[in-house]
């Protein structure tokens, strides 16, 4: 008897002729209108977007213009700071040296940095390379970052010494908490196994190989000049242009520029887990993709908004250098980055050989995921369409909304009528952190001046706001980051501690004030 033949899906019957003749995977219909809609909506001056599917470069484009204002349109090579999405370079890179037998995933941090140390023995003794990409290390939700976060006056190995003095927020391996100081550990590692610096190592192991011309290696390429995004975000409620990020310190944890067609590239050889496009040659092998892709912390699923319903996840973590969860049953690898006045998106779905991935010039999360999350809806089928820029605008405004009044409900339990307890000359003085440094207060003509005195850009006006706290209204106004600041006394008047806030939720993790235990320097 005669095997029956099972009828083709109709999904793939309408998919045959393309793969018949070699064609490569049509865009979704009306992407560019979506694009330019997307943009005005939510103020963004110009995109890079990459699709790639199949191993084939289905869009790398540009949208809109370079900077607010200007005519300079973005193309195909305009570079865009990825931010975070560097982790996925730092990680990859880490992986190279593991398959050339010079690392191990789980050999110890010490075994490469002899001097390296975190603030408890047990953790030090124990964290491994992989421990250093997963977030679970026990520092605290952005713990460190003030370390280079506004620039600061130390260096990459000064701020990785001064580790040991943060404390932890958690126990070991307990807790998803978000740091970005432990990649700089990862880039003093390739250092030191490779003989080259992350950059070195980065542009001459990843970037050649890949063709990726067009990609520099450095936070400080924003300021270069030439075919390069101008940064802009909204401050005191308008969106204007904003001085981007330079200090080369973190270039580990987000140095990275790109644009869509070094994207392509990119996003290919992580998809195609490790083949080189165009080429029989691979950068990696499977099993590297395999590490790169594996969640190692778990992270709760939380519920979305109820207008962003497609997004409820069952399962959630982090990988090495990449988040992954389920996206409408499906397995998706991603992450994003943020910088100021460049925000990114990277999606991966493996079971479609499908890699998205959206640069912005504007601190617009909402635009680049009711770009991605479109594109991916599109090539996995998803009918009835979800109106995801209806969806994104309406989550944009309720969350506006809800912190509009979160921040007036702060100021209306303010006690207005208090005063300091003592005359401002007695709060003026220097204040010293164990792993931050200096802080100094000065009594000036117009009252109290803040100096961060490691990080020259922060410094602030002191606020009388009630009793020994003051408000710190950071003079740069584009930091939008200002911060409570009080004092706690000793029975004789004398200043015990100074402890800081960030005033608002609206403030970026990276400025851990939080974390500062000032005590007087006595003279």
């Amino acid at each position: 008897m005669r095997r029956r033949t099972p009828a083709l899906p109709a999904a793939l019957l309408l998919l045959l002729p393309a793969l018949l003749s070699g064609q490569k995977p049509a865009p979704p219909p009306g992407l560019d209108g979506y694009v330019a809609e997307v943009l005005e909506t939510f103020q963004v001056p110009g995109i890079a977007l990459t699709i790639v599917k199949d191993g084939q470069v289905v869009v790398a484009k540009g949208y809109g213009v370079r900077e607010l204002g200007q005519p300079a349109p973005v193309d195909a090579e305009t570079k865009f700071g990825i931010a975070s999405n560097s982790k996925a370079f730092t990680a990859t890179a880490l992986g190279l040296l593991v398959e050339e037998g010079k690392l191990g995933w789980d050999r110890l941090v010490i075994d490469y940095l002899p001097w390296f140390r975190l603030s408890d023995p047990y953790v030090t003794s124990q964290l491994t390379i992989r421990d250093l990409l997963v977030h679970r290390s026990g520092l605290g939700l952005g713990a460190g970052d003030l370390l280079w976060w506004p620039a600061s006056t130390y260096d990459r190995k000064e701020i990785v010494r001064r580790l040991r003095y943060v404390p932890l927020a958690t126990s070991f391996r307990s807790a998803y908490a978000y740091d970005n100081v432990l990649y700089l550990v990862a880039g003093e590692v390739i250092e030191a196994v490779s003989g080259l610096t992350w950059e070195d190592f980065v542009r001459t192991r990843i970037l050649e190989p890949l063709g990726m011309t067009h990609t520099a290696v450095r936070h400080s390429a924003a300021a270069e000049g030439g075919n390069v995004a101008s940064t802009h975000a909204e401050v005191e409620g308008k969106v204007r242009r904003v001085a981007p990020m330079t200090s080369d310190n973190t270039n580990p944890a987000g140095g990275i520029m790109s644009g869509a067609a070094d994207m392509a590239k990119w996003l290919i050889v992580q998809v195609d887990s490790g083949r080189i496009a165009d080429t029989d040659k691979r950068l990696f092998s499977p099993n590297t993709t395999r590490q790169l892709w594996n969640i190692v912390t778990p992270r709760m699923a939380g519920t979305p908004s109820p207008v962003l319903a497609p997004l409820r996840a069952d399962f959630f973590g982090y990988a090495l250098g990449f988040e992954v969860r389920d996206y409408r049953g499906v397995k998706m690898v991603m992450h994003t980055g943020g910088l100021p006045g460049y925000v990114s998106r990277v999606m991966l779905v493996p079971s479609q050989r499908l890699g998205v991935a959206v640069l912005t010039n504007q601190e617009s999360g909402a635009a680049f995921d009711a770009i991605a999350y479109r594109i991916v809806d599109h090539y996995l089928n998803v009918v009835p369409a979800f109106d995801w820029l209806n969806a994104y605008r309406t989550a944009t405004q309720t969350a506006t909304t809800q912190l509009a009044a979160m921040e007036k409900q702060a100021a209306a339990a303010r006690d207005s009528l208090s005063k300091p307890s003592l005359p401002l000359a007695k709060y003026a003085g220097t204040y010293r952190d164990p792993w931050y440094g200096d802080v100094a207060i000065e009594n000036a003509a117009g009252g109290l001046v803040i100096r961060m005195v490691p990080t020259p850009g922060l410094v602030g006006d002191l606020v009388p706001w009630q009793f020994d706290t003051f408000l710190a209204r950071w003079r740069d106004r584009e930091m939008r980051a200002d911060a409570f600041v009080t004092f706690a006394l000793n029975p004789d008047a004398s200043i015990r501690e100074v402890r800081m806030l960030p005033a608002s939720p609206a403030v970026d993790f990276s400025f851990d004030f939080q974390d500062l235990r000032l005590k007087p320097i006595r003279p």
